[in-house]
């Protein structure tokens, strides 16, 4: 593990450190909470090492070796202390999409890794297309909750009726909130177009020309005709049936045009010489995409968003208790997919059309659930003084408290201790019954489900009593129940006891008890050495003569190297598997001592896929210095040209004050070949 850096980078050296180094960062972006890597190779990465870094809330692993960091509110703090380290080059400019591209399409081609990376780059299209707006989107939110609440207390009138005559100042402030709606499909065009490598300012202009009001001008004295709940005008242009619509906050629209003219664009540029591309790339584009989506792809796009929007309408209006139960339940699945993406598209569309949606006060259901599990986990760990726990949780639960923002919560806790899912899930449940039992909560403009948006709904009291029971019911289930697996929370405990204590227990004893009577002496604790037992028969050695630099260097941790003379791998210690491999190349096991040790048979021996190898451990199972965990032919491996050599790494050697590699040389299995030093903590300070 890489040492902590200095400095005003703060995290941002450790961050690019764990995973690899500069080198091994191909393309580095951010959204509300998470910083987003495109690495040439994910498979070594620590992830335990990555969240134990100050700073960072969860990390979340993707296939084509795609990698998020969650930061939380202070990601672009974060990200420009990344892009300012010498290591980027002077920024770390982002890689070129198309190179981009052909990196993922060959993380794509290496087998199962990759075989879902098409959904992934379908979630991040919708996600890249967003995200950069965010900010923006939020902040006009806030404008629209201070005119809801000063039309609830009576100081203006109606303000979301088009009709309504406010006096000059208010019409200034609700101008405020509407630049950002009604021009919400010119800011997805740029980012998506961007996103798929395009000229983001062509997709931008291909945009512009169906916003245009001369464009909705020419539908100026034809009857218009109502589809899919809508009013739409037909005119003939050059014989062509032109349907003209008010593309104002639509977004299916921009989306499509950018799905095609990525691959035009591209397209372009390999059919024209480069020296003529600054002029023909640009034209050609708009002169094929802007008719395109003039007739064909905005009119699909708006009826595309229609029928997905009439489809949840009928479902609420069948029984607005079975969408206000539905929305909520679904969320928690949806979110971590990008599936909500779509579902924001239809709240949009829904107050364009209707001037009002349905979604956003069920969704509020699932948003403080998930922020009631938070608090659950922050009183939690204040209790147990879980430094750690406690600042990931209260930064999460202030940006959803204040924010509006799940992600901090989900990936930073939620993902990480399923646990709190069945929990949160029943506050999802309490929420959604409450507002379908009170027949429904509407709002007239797309805001972030916060402390600070309540007043945006028309049923206050309704929705507060349903977010407050949300909130409060998870929370409670959390600090009863607990939110981590007996496993996880017994390996937290033996964390915070020392080894000694555990491992001199009278027979009978439980870890309660043990636990318990060693609270008294905490504060007398002198720093222990505690063991790691060679897996293997063979010569130790030291870490640098393994002949890969995410080992050698110890990016992931210190540790030592077996040449093996057997073929036979033990435990190095009792404890639990934590990851077995099915390939039988790599193990980590989380020992009784506090110890997380990997053990790594061979150099790039995964890609034997399991060939010569027979696994004899699953994840989960107990062990101890006796248990084999893997049998592998010799033979096979040394055939295959790859090196036998076995790293073994202690990858929480932060928690410890020193970890040290011991009887180089010779050893067999069962010898002492790590040494680990406890750090000693004060009790207020465990």
């Amino acid at each position: 593990m890489s040492a902590p850096s200095s400095g005003a980078s703060g995290p941002a050296q450790e961050i690019v450190d764990q995973l690899g180094g500069a080198g091994n960062i191909d393309n580095l972006t951010h959204c509300a909470t998470r910083l987003r890597f495109q690495l040439r190779d994910a498979s070594g990465i620590d992830q335990a090492a990555v969240e134990a870094i100050p700073g960072v809330m969860g990390v979340v692993p993707q296939s084509g070796d795609r990698y998020q960091v969650v930061i939380g509110g202070g990601v672009q703090n974060v990200y420009n202390d990344i892009q300012a380290l010498p290591s980027m080059s002077g920024g770390g400019a982002p890689a070129d999409p198309e190179d981009a591209a052909s990196i993922k399409a060959a993380a794509r081609a290496k087998g199962p890794r990759g075989r879902f990376a098409w959904l992934d780059s379908v979630f991040e299209f919708l996600s890249d297309s967003f995200r950069p707006i965010l900010g923006a989107l939020l902040g006009a939110s806030l404008f629209i909750t201070f005119m809801a609440l000063m039309s609830t207390l009576g100081v203006i009138p109606n303000w979301a009726d088009p009709r309504t005559d406010l006096p000059p100042s208010w019409r200034f402030l609700n101008l405020c909130w509407q630049a950002v709606f009604v021009f919400l499909p010119l800011y997805i065009a740029y980012n998506a177009s961007k996103r798929v490598g395009a000229d983001p300012w062509i997709g931008f202009a291909i945009m512009g020309v169906v916003m245009l009001p001369g464009f909705t001008g020419l539908a100026d004295g034809i009857d218009p005709i109502e589809v899919f709940g809508s009013e739409v005008s037909v005119v003939p242009i050059f014989g062509l049936p032109l349907t003209v619509f008010d593309y104002s906050s639509q977004v299916f629209p921009p989306l499509l045009m950018a799905a095609l003219l990525g691959p035009l664009y591209k397209g372009l540029k390999k059919l024209i010489p480069e020296d003529l591309h600054l002029i023909f790339v640009p034209f050609l584009s708009m002169l094929i995409m802007i008719p395109l989506t003039a007739f064909l792809i905005g009119p699909i796009g708006v009826y595309t968003g229609a029928g997905l929007a009439n489809l949840l309408r009928a479902v609420n209006d069948f029984s607005p208790l079975i969408f206000a139960i539905v929305i909520p339940l679904a969320y928690p699945f949806m979110v971590p997919l990008g599936l909500h993406w779509p579902i924001n598209a239809i709240m949009l569309l829904n107050i364009q059309t209707l001037g009002y949606d349905y979604i956003q006060g069920p969704m509020g259901a699932w948003n403080f659930a998930c922020f009631g599990a938070t608090a659950g986990v922050l009183y939690l760990s204040i209790r147990e003084k879980d430094a750690q726990m406690r600042q990931t949780s209260t930064g999460a639960l202030a940006a959803g408290l204040l924010g509006g923002i799940s992600e901090p919560s989900l990936y930073g806790i939620h993902l990480r201790f399923k646990r709190i899912y069945g929990r949160m899930l029943v506050g999802c449940l309490v929420g959604g019954v409450i507002i379908g039992i009170g027949g429904g909560v509407k709002t007239s403009a797309f805001v972030f489900t916060s402390l600070l948006t309540i007043p945006a709904f028309d049923n206050i009291p309704l929705y507060a009593t349903a977010v407050g029971a949300a909130f409060f019911v998870a929370m409670f289930l959390v600090i009863f129940s607990g939110y981590r697996s007996p496993e996880q929370q017994a390996a937290f405990e033996a964390a915070r006891v020392p080894v000694a204590d555990l491992e001199t227990a009278k027979k009978g004893e439980s870890t309660d008890d043990v636990i318990a009577a060693a609270g008294s002496r905490e504060a007398e604790a002198q720093p222990r050495t505690i063991e790691v037992l060679s897996p293997l028969d063979g010569e130790i050695v030291a870490l640098s003569e393994v002949p890969d630099a995410v080992f050698s260097q110890g990016i992931m941790g210190p540790g030592a190297a077996i040449k093996p003379s057997g073929n036979v791998v033990y435990a190095p210690g009792t404890g639990t598997v934590a990851v077995a491999q099915p390939t039988g190349h790599a193990f980590g096991l989380q020992l009784d001592n506090g110890l997380e040790v990997l053990i790594h048979v061979g150099i790039d021996t995964v890609e034997l896929d399991g060939k010569g190898f027979d696994v004899k451990v699953k994840a989960g199972d107990k062990v101890t210095p006796e248990t084999v965990l893997v049998e592998f032919d010799r033979g096979i491996v040394e055939a295959a040209g790859f090196s036998l050599i076995t790293p073994i790494i202690v990858l929480n050697a932060a928690a410890f004050a020193s970890v040290e590699a011991v009887g180089l040389g010779g050893g067999k299995v069962g010898t002492p070949i790590l040494e680990a030093v406890t750090k000693v903590t004060a009790p207020s300070e465990a």
